[in-house]
């Protein structure tokens, strides 16, 4: 029997963001996970290593790679609509589980429990929190390069994430904002001096 949950995972490259913006590159929603992914991981690092925390980072970075998995079958709802209307945040979570139980149905049996927790997670876990924040940072990387592209489009959404960020009472999210994200604005040479 053949089973379809990669094949769908590999559409996430055509699932664009920011879809209500203009935007001067592109970003699609499989560069999206694996930023989120990466910077979710060292979160954690950060966390295991300086706050005496016991995160499986390893786990996070794929609760990371899946967080937008649903996306898939939904597409990505622009913020503005999704949540600056209640009815229309309950209505897309509801859509957003059916997507997660189909993907589910393209597994295997042998190996759809392993995948349950990444495609359906426990959004109560410190875990999840992490993923959260690794997102919003990958967003307000995203806000950054657009506007060093000269784009002002992103200007407000800018301003919001970086307050919404700063709102995380999570040390090792700050520590990644204030020692890796100040790179994202530099050149190609300014990041290559040593």
């Amino acid at each position: 029997m053949a089973y379809h949950f990669f094949a769908y995972m590999n559409r996430m490259k055509y699932i664009r963001r920011w879809g209500l913006m203009r935007n001067t590159k592109i970003e699609n929603d499989m560069e999206h996970v694996f930023q989120t992914a990466m910077i979710a991981h060292a979160i954690a690092l950060l966390g295991n290593n300086r706050y005496e925390r016991h995160y499986d980072a390893e786990h996070i970075a794929v609760l990371g790679m899946y967080h937008d998995a649903s996306e898939v079958i939904t597409g990505d709802l622009p913020t503005p609509i999704k949540h600056n209307n209640p009815a229309i945040k309950k209505e897309y979570h509801k859509l957003e589980s059916i997507a997660q139980k189909r993907l589910l149905t393209m597994l295997p049996a042998d190996i759809m429990p392993d995948y349950e927790p990444l495609i359906e997670p426990d959004e109560a876990t410190e875990e999840w929190r992490i993923v959260k924040a690794a997102d919003k940072i990958s967003a307000y990387i995203k806000c950054m390069e657009e506007r060093s592209a000269g784009n002002r489009e992103f200007l407000q959404a800018e301003e919001t994430t970086l307050a919404a960020i700063r709102k995380i009472d999570l040390p090792e999210v700050q520590d990644f904002m204030d020692e890796f994200v100040p790179g994202f604005a530099m050149s190609l040479d300014e990041i290559s001096r040593t």
